[in-house]
Order: C-alpha cells, then sequence, then structure tokens
C-alpha cells in the first residue's frame, strides 16, 4: 500500500512538474505575440519568474527525493534558455570598458518628484549624476515646468542639453538629453499617445554622428488602487470569486495598455530602420518587462546591452508587487556595451537608472 501511495505521489509530482515546465516554455516565447492580434496573451511574459522558480523548486524536490526525476526541471530549463538569459542574463565575467567607451545613463526621474522621500528631488537626482560623471544622460519625465532653473543646474556639467515635453491637457511628460557632445539635430518620433513620446538627438561624438533615441512608451495604467489590489492577489488576501474578477480586470488593463504600446514600439523600429547608416543607440523607459513584444522588437533591430553586458535580475522597478526591469539601453552592431547594471541604491525616483559603457566601432 505505502509503495503504491509513494507511486501515485511521485506521478502526481512528475506530471505537475512537466506541466510547469511546457508553460514555463510557452510563457518564455510569447514575447513573439503582438499584443493588437493578441492582446491579453501577449501579458503572460510578466508571469515567468513564477514558473521558473516553481521550476527551480521541482529540481530542488527532485535531487531531494528522487534525483533521476531531475531530468524534467533540467529539460525545461534547457528549452527555456533563451528567455531565461534575457530575464536573467548570466555574464559572469564582467569585461572592462575599452579605452575610448564613453557612459551612458538612462534614467526616469520621476518629474524630479524625489520618490516621496526627498523634499529637494531635484537636487537628489542631480548630486547622483554629477557623481557618475556619464557623458550622455537620457533622462525621462525630465519635465521642469514647474522649476525651471533645472537647465542652469545641467549646464554647469554638460554644454548641450534638450528636452521634447509632450503635453494634453494637464499631462506633461518629456525626454532629454543631457550630453558633453554637440548635439546636431534633434528629430521628434510621431505616434499618438496622450502623454507618451520618443525623441532622437543626432551628436557629433569624435568624427562619427551617433544617433541617441530616448522613449518613454505607453505605461501600465494602473492606479495606486490597482496596485493595491494586486499586492492583495500577490499575497493571498484576496480569496474567490473577488480575487478572480479582479485579476480579469487588471489582466484587462494591462492588455489594453500593451496594444497601445505596440504601435509606439513598431513607429520607433521603422525609424531605426530608415537611419542605419548611423551608429545608434537607444533607451529609456518600456514600461514593460524583459519577457514582453516591446523588447523582442526592439531587439531585432538593436543589441540588447544589459543581455549582452549584464547580470542577474537588473529590476528597474521595485514599486508596489511590480518587480521588473522595464529600462532599457540598445545599441546597433557597430558598438560593443560594456558593464550594463541597474543602480538600486539610487531611490529618488520610482526607477532605478540603468548605465552602461559603451565603445563606437566595437572592440579594438
Amino acid at each position: 500500500m505505502i509503495k503504491h501511495l509513494k507511486t501515485f505521489l511521485v506521478q502526481m509530482m512528475a506530471g505537475a512538474n512537466i506541466a510547469t515546465a511546457i508553460v514555463m516554455i510557452l510563457v518564455g516565447y510569447s514575447d513573439r505575440l503582438n499584443p493588437t492580434e493578441h492582446p491579453v496573451l501577449s501579458c503572460v511574459g510578466m508571469t515567468f519568474p513564477i514558473f521558473l522558480w516553481v521550476n527551480l523548486f521541482f529540481l530542488l524536490f527532485w535531487l531531494v527525493f528522487k534525483w533521476r526525476m531531475i531530468w524534467i526541471p533540467l529539460a525545461g530549463f534547457i528549452f527555456a534558455y533563451v528567455p531565461i538569459t534575457i530575464y536573467m542574463p548570466l555574464n559572469l565575467k564582467a569585461e572592462d570598458p575599452t579605452e575610448g567607451a564613453i557612459k551612458l545613463i538612462s534614467y526616469n526621474v520621476c518629474a524630479y518628484g524625489g520618490n516621496y522621500k526627498y523634499e529637494q528631488g531635484f537636487e537628489k537626482v542631480f548630486d547622483y549624476l554629477m557623481e557618475q560623471d556619464a557623458d550622455i544622460v537620457c533622462l525621462q519625465e525630465d519635465v521642469d515646468t514647474w522649476r525651471r532653473y533645472c537647465f542652469k543646474h545641467y549646464e554647469r556639467k554638460y554644454a548641450y542639453n534638450d528636452t521634447v515635453h509632450f503635453c494634453t491637457g494637464d499631462l506633461v511628460n518629456g525626454v532629454g538629453i543631457h550630453t558633453r557632445f554637440p548635439i546636431i539635430r534633434r528629430e521628434r518620433i510621431d505616434y499618438p499617445s496622450l502623454d507618451n513620446g520618443s525623441a532622437a538627438w543626432y551628436l557629433q561624438v569624435g568624427s562619427d554622428t551617433v544617433l541617441v533615441i530616448n522613449n518613454h512608451f505607453e505605461g501600465t495604467h494602473l492606479s495606486l488602487e490597482d496596485r493595491a489590489i494586486y499586492q492583495e492577489i500577490l499575497k493571498g488576501e484576496m480569496k474567490g470569486d473577488t480575487a478572480r474578477q479582479e485579476s480579469k480586470k487588471l489582466l484587462v488593463t494591462l492588455a489594453e495598455s500593451s496594444t497601445k504600446r505596440a504601435p509606439q514600439v513598431a513607429k520607433v523600429c521603422r525609424y531605426i530602420e530608415e537611419h542605419r547608416q548611423y551608429p545608434i543607440i537607444l533607451c529609456g523607459d518600456f514600461n514593460d518587462n524583459p519577457i514582453s513584444y516591446s523588447r523582442y522588437r526592439v531587439a531585432k533591430e538593436l543589441n540588447d546591452c544589459f543581455v549582452s553586458s549584464g547580470k542577474g535580475l537588473g529590476l528597474s522597478y521595485f514599486q508596489k508587487g511590480f518587480y521588473f526591469r522595464i529600462d532599457h539601453i540598445f545599441c546597433s552592431d557597430d558598438i560593443t556595451p560594456y558593464q550594463c547594471w541597474v543602480d538600486s541604491k539610487m531611490d529618488a525616483s520610482d526607477h532605478y537608472p540603468i548605465l552602461c559603457w559603451l565603445k563606437i566601432g566595437g572592440k579594438e
């Protein structure tokens, strides 16, 4: 009797592990789904870490109780290798940047609000940027309409400063650049949105004209109440039909946002295709996780610097139960990235800054 019970339990656990591994693989490759065609399914990439950890649990379980069955979770990890290395790059050796590499920071500064922690939000951000001493600073929500002296501060460090504002009624957003390199010209990449946008700056970097594209794509449009409900669901504090109904509402909201985001990303990718004669750097707040159509679509055009040279989770957004890398840096093939990382110690915004060294012209 006991032997039959053990056999049944092993078979049950094996079945659960196989199901988990299959779903993990399918979710890992869900970033191929265009939200305009599959709005809900395109959002399931957010759940990838859950299945990743459950599959890891099964691996540890089999090692303890029946090691011969570890082939199931291992097979799952092997088939999901690509999304795993996207979600959590495994670049163990951090290669030092070569001579002549430039430093870039991309940072959503939350309109210099201080993340409700610092009364002098702008000063906190400014002091951090001065300390980092980057060559190019790309900011999202770089909105200084309420304190016009921002540029005067940046001009103490950077000779070239520009911000593009996106305004609709009371909604104000903007993307900006602060750099040591001369700005040759700037173009806005037009697409429909109330308070989001993208802009391209052409910089004179030595003998090269480098195209830098800064983006703030469509947000999730989740209210503070929605985020609080999401946390309750995660903690298991909301039960039964209520949890299912609220989950559906959240998923619909995320799907609608993803559907709006997809054509914005497509417009930027078309701009990239039309300007491939330049070395290209692209960065910004994607408002989308690593296993998403937005990141996948841009990665078809450019190299993801964090995937190529970073390591670990690189969580750039860590608020109200949403723990994801939604800020990204990309570059063209003629640029080599080094040591891309997210600075989780800088907490003056609801985002963390993402930094990278870039060598134009590739490795020496």
